[in-house]
């Protein structure tokens, strides 16, 4: 059913929660995976101010950093015998996203999501406008952080 597997991915731990389903459902359905992160000019738009150069130097420390996350992610996708490659694209994420998979052609874009929080409410999170845009289905699979029940500093005569 499915044969290409887009995962979209921003560095974080959370977007990466997602990969042992992308690896299970990768095996079920022998298909294979594409990593992709999107870079913004919006990551380093506070330092428009300063000289071109700087924001240039940024933007490729940005790049370079993000492109060895996914060629790690990679690999550890290929150490569990899955057929795994990457791509990094510079734009709006979710627009790219949701272009890249239906030029690949894929068949399915799996991405973790926290769903929460006022920003989400106002702007959109990437997940949902991916889930809202997509010509393909999309698997979200919601990461709940746990909290602490009780904060540092709340027990009588704790640390």
């Amino acid at each position: 059913m499915y044969k290409k597997i887009l995962v979209p991915l921003d560095g974080s731990g959370l977007a990466k929660s997602i990969l042992p389903q992308v690896v299970d459902l990768a095996k079920c359905h022998e298909a294979e995976v594409t990593l992709i992160t999107v870079g913004t000019i919006s990551a380093v738009a506070h330092l428009a101010e300063m000289a071109p150069s700087v924001v240039t130097d940024t933007m490729g420390a940005l790049k370079r950093a993000s492109e060895k996350n996914l060629k790690e992610a990679a690999n550890e996708l290929k150490e569990k015998g899955l057929k795994a490659s990457w791509v990094y694209q510079t734009g709006i994420p979710a627009q790219e996203i949701v272009q890249y998979a239906a030029k690949a052609p894929c068949d399915l874009i799996a991405m973790a999501t926290h769903g929460s929080g006022e920003a989400a409410w106002v702007l959109g999170s990437v997940a949902e406008k991916v889930a809202s845009h997509a010509t393909v289905p999309v698997l979200l699979m919601r990461v709940i952080e746990a909290q602490p029940i009780i904060e540092k500093g709340q027990l009588p005569g704790g640390p």
